[in-house]
């Protein structure tokens, strides 16, 4: 069933066409630890930005391999864009989609800060 998420003010909705994830990671970097993300990475044709485009800031850092969107309006990163093996890929953040329950995930823990 798919599943939705916002930023914080709600300028910025999505839909992934999936169901919720029970896994995720979290990455040790010097942005995703500031940040508090909680990621699933889903196929870019799964993923409709519903709202907000217009709304949305671009930040880049290291390899400029993710481009990080975010709200300009609340600050709020709900989403990524980037590229895996296997092409365009939307990088979730879980934190901003109210139906997942964090503490039910089951954690990765990614060492990005050696990357």
């Amino acid at each position: 069933m798919p599943y939705t998420g916002s930023c914080h003010c709600g300028a910025v909705t999505f839909t992934v066409a999936a169901d919720a994830p029970t896994e995720a990671m979290t990455c040790n970097c010097s942005h995703c630890s500031r940040k508090g993300f909680v990621l699933t990475f889903v196929p870019a044709d799964q993923f409709t930005l519903d709202s907000g485009a217009d709304k949305l800031t671009d930040y880049q850092f290291y390899k400029h391999n993710i481009t990080h969107q975010f709200c300009a309006t609340c600050g709020t990163q709900p989403f990524a864009l980037g590229k895996s093996p296997n092409g365009p890929m939307r990088a979730i953040n879980l934190r901003c989609v109210p139906d997942v329950d964090i503490d039910a995930l089951k954690i990765k823990k990614v060492d990005g800060a050696s990357f």
